[in-house]
């Protein structure tokens, strides 16, 4: 009896011990399973139902979070819409070069033909014969100091009755209003839409609407009497063989071709000389003075050289206005493509680009603000598609990279004292 009873507890013990080991495991199968099959848990779960106050703010709450989303979404493709619009505007004006038919070339291989060079500067003329290379178009540079000419590459088209002046009209338009006070080159000006810009960056960017509405604020009398005043529409040279004169017309445009507005943006209606433009880039390099502009047709007359004064121009007060948006097209602009070639000095100047009759004109008029002096820069060429006001100052880059390296601005300063000296 002893023995079967004994037994009986040793069975009792192990089924419990067995009991127990077997929930052991099942309680930690679960939990692995658990662990596996979150998802298959989550989906056959009970939903727990919120109070009927927090439902309506659970609800409140993702009406708005969808609302700042599609606010943002919105947000994003307005930031998108507008970093794409330069683009868009780029595509279209590239669609239009690209269908826009153009008859006159872009490059010759006899710009040089017929020059006379007996008087200018021989490490001038060849950087920019070397500048050049063989575009259509001519190059000329000036001392700002007292308007002589140190080279003129194919005078043929420098001296000729010039061209629309395209955006370089922009600088003549920045001085007279200005002068009138209607804007400083900080000041805002709206054109339209919540869009606002100032001189600095119209002038860098060469934004058309800045300069449309300063010509309509100007009114075509002001705009025309301070175009004459910087030398538009008359002669820029002191006897200069063969020179030809630009013209400046006598009243606006129709307002159907855009009035005076596009006067102002485009130099629409309006014919500028290579020269011309030189001799107001020359007085904004040295201060407001206006030369007559000279060349010398042998090295004596260029040892003997004197300036001629045309007028003075009150601008002097300006000038560091109009420098900063000048700067910003070589540093950020539409001139920036300089910088490629040349980067020692600083270079201020104003690119122009249009079409008129089959022909694409590229311009850039400038000058390098060296320590050691300045010298002004024209560049402007004639052809298709591949003249653009930023290829004329790729060139200009490379003319002057080309004077650097002969450290011409150096010697230049020193044989200048060396002169001085000497008297």
């Amino acid at each position: 009896m002893i023995h079967t009873a004994v037994n009986s507890r040793n069975i009792y013990f192990k089924a419990k011990a067995a009991a127990i080991v077997f929930l052991v495991l099942l309680l930690g199968l679960t939990g692995f399973a658990a662990t596996l099959s979150t998802r298959h848990e989550a989906r056959n779960a009970r939903r727990i139902r919120e109070s009927a106050e927090t439902e309506r703010r659970m609800a409140a709450s993702r009406r708005s979070r969808a609302s700042r989303s599609s606010r943002l979404a919105r947000r994003s493709r307005r930031n998108e819409s507008a970093a794409e619009a330069p683009r868009t505007r780029r595509a279209r004006r590239s669609a239009a070069r690209h269908w826009e038919r153009f008859t006159a070339s872009s490059y010759t291989n006899n710009a040089t033909a017929g020059d006379v060079v007996a008087g200018e500067d021989p490490i001038v003329r060849q950087a920019a014969i070397d500048a050049l290379g063989n575009m259509n178009g001519t190059v000329v540079a000036i001392d700002p100091s007292n308007g002589r000419i140190l080279a003129m590459v194919n005078q043929k088209l420098a001296l000729s009755s010039g061209a629309q002046p395209c955006s370089t009209i922009k600088v003549s338009v920045a001085l007279a209003a200005l002068s009138e006070g209607i804007v400083k080159k900080d000041t805002m000006v709206d054109l339209g839409s919540g869009w606002e810009i100032d001189m600095n960056r119209a002038l860098a960017h060469s934004n058309n609407q800045y300069f449309e509405v300063l010509g309509r604020r100007l009114g075509f009398q002001r705009v025309s009497y301070y175009a004459h005043q910087f030398g538009l529409g008359e002669l820029a040279g002191y006897n200069i063989q063969g020179e030809h004169l630009g013209a400046y017309p006598s009243e606006a445009l129709p307002s159907a071709q855009g009035g005076v507005g596009k006067m102002c943006s485009f130099g629409e209606g309006i014919s500028m000389t290579p020269l011309q433009l030189g001799a107001l880039m020359a007085s904004i390099a040295n201060g407001g003075t206006l030369y007559y502009l000279q060349h010398p047709q042998s090295q004596s007359e260029a040892a003997n050289f004197q300036p001629r004064v045309k007028r003075y121009l009150d601008i002097a007060p300006l000038i560091p206005e109009v420098s900063v948006g000048m700067l910003g097209a070589t540093q950020y602009g539409t001139a920036r493509r300089l910088r490629a070639s040349f980067n020692s000095e600083q270079v201020l100047g104003k690119t122009g680009t249009c079409s008129n009759a089959g022909t694409r004109f590229g311009w850039f008029g400038s000058f390098a603000n060296s320590q050691y002096g300045r010298i002004v820069t024209v560049v402007f060429l004639e052809g298709d598609h591949a003249v653009y006001g930023p290829k004329a100052a790729e060139l200009a880059g490379v003319m002057y990279r080309n004077l650097d390296e002969h450290n011409y601005f150096a010697e230049r300063s020193a044989s200048v004292r060396s002169a001085s000296v000497g008297k």
